[in-house]
């Protein structure tokens, strides 16, 4: 009987159905919360990484420990652990920091059990489930019933074009998860791992919710992504030996489009319509700012997803409106874990991309292009929402970050500098 549970935990099968069910629990927090509340979220998310510490030792062997973690994983979670010494409420900290390592390990226990085609795969299953449903129910509220579905924040807009917000509670959400879906369904069909009417549908249902959440960060990082995306192509096809070339020049135009960016940036908003959404943000990132001055080295201490306890809610009564994020993830960062963790989290997203590019520009299979992609979505993404920092997002992150070191590591290049160890 044993034997008969440790084959069926060590089984391929049931790591692939953990993992479709991490990755559905991870994006759906929102309506799981609006069914059956905290408790009901937490209970399933603990029996989740029991089962996931089952399969882990189940297959203990086969597993690759070496250089699992890349080291600005640990310690960007390491410091935001350490903020407990000097939270203001230290109890929720610990807490908080508890979820965040336990969407990390969702994250680490996806990126150990299956390859990247088999991780594209699993997110492009769960994205056409959670985009389908969301599309469902958007119709079901706006046209057919014409009342909103208040529990699950869905205003029924549909019917006017949007925006929507589906399953994910507000529409930058949805946009986001609509846009990393949309690089996932075009992974899919460039390597033929789905049939490509099945491709297609899948690329229009994204583009669709992408359309109808109306997001202009969104928008942004859809930008970003597509020129990311014609970049690595061209990077692709150069010789090799003239490639790093190609890429200092890739970064240099990058830089001065940043710094274009910036300096058109009103005209961008307004090109956009969406001067209200810059207006909110810059009302709450310059309140931000006067907490900051308190803090500024080691922050606030860790909450990911903010709490109703000061100064968050003095943060909320200044702006006028209820806040779950300070609406970048960088700024967040910096808000909770000061200055050092801001520059931890950067070191993270950035090692990632740097290494993700790389292989995206030098490998041959195109699979490799999707941790390249969605990075750069979360980059851009993060300037205006702290989706990065909670939840679906970070396990994201995660996924990505481990699945780039462990391909790209720099023990690894060490170990290949040193050369063999001479025998006894």
């Amino acid at each position: 009987m044993r034997s008969a549970l440790r084959e069926f935990a060590g089984s391929a099968r049931f790591a692939q159905a953990l993992t479709l069910i991490a990755i559905g629990l991870a994006f759906s927090t929102h309506a799981v919360r609006a069914m059956i509340g905290w408790p009901g979220l937490l209970a399933a998310l603990a029996a989740l990484l029991v089962l996931c510490g089952l399969s882990l030792v189940a297959r203990w062997r086969a597993v690759e420990w070496y250089g699992i973690l890349p080291l600005t994983i640990l310690v960007f979670v390491g410091w935001a652990a350490a903020s407990v010494l000097w939270s203001e409420a230290p109890g929720t900290t610990l807490v908080r920091v508890a979820y965040l390592v336990a969407f990390g390990v969702l994250g680490l226990y996806t990126a150990l059990m299956r390859d990247t085609i088999q991780i594209v795969r699993a997110f492009g299953d769960v994205f056409r489930v959670l985009l389908g449903v969301s599309l469902v129910l958007e119709v079901l509220s706006g046209i057919l019933l014409d009342l909103p579905i208040v529990f699950l924040g869905i205003q029924g807009d549909i019917a006017s074009l949007g925006p929507i917000q589906g399953l994910f509670g507000s529409r930058n959400l949805l946009g986001f998860v609509a846009l990393i879906a949309l690089l996932t369904f075009i992974i899919e069909w460039r390597t033929k791992s789905v049939q490509r009417p099945r491709a297609i549908a899948s690329v229009v249902l994204a583009s669709l919710c992408l359309f109808l959440a109306g997001s202009p960060v969104t928008w942004i990082a859809l930008g970003a992504s597509l020129l990311a995306l014609a970049a690595l192509y061209g990077l692709r096809r150069v010789p090799a030996a003239s490639r790093w070339r190609w890429q200092l020049g890739l970064l240099v135009a990058g830089l001065a489009a940043i710094v274009t960016a910036w300096v058109l940036r009103i005209r961008i908003i307004e090109l956009l319509d969406a001067r209200g959404e810059f207006d909110v943000r810059l009302d709450v990132w310059r309140e931000v700012s006067r907490y900051l001055a308190a803090n500024p080295l080691q922050g606030w201490g860790w909450m990911g997803r903010w709490p109703d306890s000061a100064p968050y809610v003095w943060i909320e009564r200044a702006i006028g409106r209820d806040l779950t994020s300070a609406l970048s993830a960088w700024i967040d960062a910096y808000f909770q874990v000061g200055v050092i963790g801001m520059l931890l989290f950067a070191a993270l997203v950035g090692v990632a991309l740097v290494r993700s590019w790389l292989l995206a520009s030098n490998r041959r299979s195109v699979v490799y292009l999707w941790p390249a992609l969605v990075l750069v979505a979360i980059a851009v993404t993060s300037f205006a929402e702290s989706f990065a920092l909670q939840e679906g997002g970070w396990m994201l992150l995660v996924v990505c970050a481990v699945k780039a070191a462990r391909d790209m590591s720099w023990r690894d290049a060490l170990a290949a500098a040193r050369g063999p160890e001479p025998s006894a």
